[in-house]
């Protein structure tokens, strides 16, 4: 139950100050203030959690790491649900926060404020970008964090450092696909805002579910290959 509890809180935490650096402070810190923020909050959470439940925050981490042999295929459904619950919970505080800021008292604040930050293609990209370009992004940058998790955690990897490594994978892959799609990387950071967003948000949340999971299995399936030719 610990392991659960702990993956609840630490994905709550990742969104509140993740997410909420974009709510809050994303127009004054831009892209990189947004990626950091995500990246040293994984660093804090790998050294919190890590010993009590791997510090996943992410399903599809967790999936990555079920697909290398690394924790028990009956885990993950519970993983997840942490993980979802603690997403949606966490965006629930900054919505909170927000009904204390300027403007609160109009009806579609909060539903404009989580569309703000909530993953989007095509008309709902930052930049325009389609659905072929959301998903190839999404799948890649998670490839590039869950393999980084599967190599920096190895048996063979220098102990203690495995913090930083994540950390820093997490902050430049948000800062790829942040002018993309807001960045997901992690379907319960998708979640949350998507639910209080609605609308759109919710029907194109499928694609920061799946492609994020594809990711976290190609990666896992091309790390266990190479860790077994070693």
């Amino acid at each position: 139950m610990k392991k659960y509890v702990a993956e609840f809180v630490g994905t709550l935490l990742l969104v509140v100050v993740g997410v909420g650096t974009a709510v809050f402070d994303g127009k004054a810190v831009g892209a990189l203030g947004i990626s950091l923020a995500f990246g040293l909050v994984l660093v804090a959470l790998v050294y919190a959690i890590g010993p009590i439940s791997g510090a996943h925050v992410n399903p599809a981490v967790t999936i990555g790491a079920a697909v290398a042999g690394r924790m028990k295929w009956s885990d993950v459904i519970p993983y997840w649900i942490a993980q979802f619950l603690g997403g949606i919970c966490g965006f629930g505080f900054l919505a909170t926060i927000l009904l204390g800021a300027p403007g609160a008292s109009d009806p579609t604040f909060i539903h404009t404020s989580a569309a703000a930050v909530s993953n989007g293609f095509g008309d709902h990209s930052p930049t325009g970008f389609g659905m072929g370009a959301a998903f190839i992004t999404e799948a890649l940058l998670t490839f590039v964090l869950v393999f980084t998790v599967l190599g920096s955690t190895a048996a063979s990897a220098p102990s203690g450092f495995a913090g930083i490594p994540i950390g820093m994978a997490l902050a430049v892959a948000n800062l790829v696909a942040i002018p993309i799609t807001n960045a997901s990387i992690n379907p319960a950071r998708s979640l949350g805002p998507a639910i209080y967003a609605g609308d759109w948000a919710i029907g194109q949340l499928w694609l920061f579910i799946l492609a994020p999971l594809v990711g976290g299995i190609i990666a896992a399936l091309i790390y266990r290959w190479i860790e077994n030719r070693q």
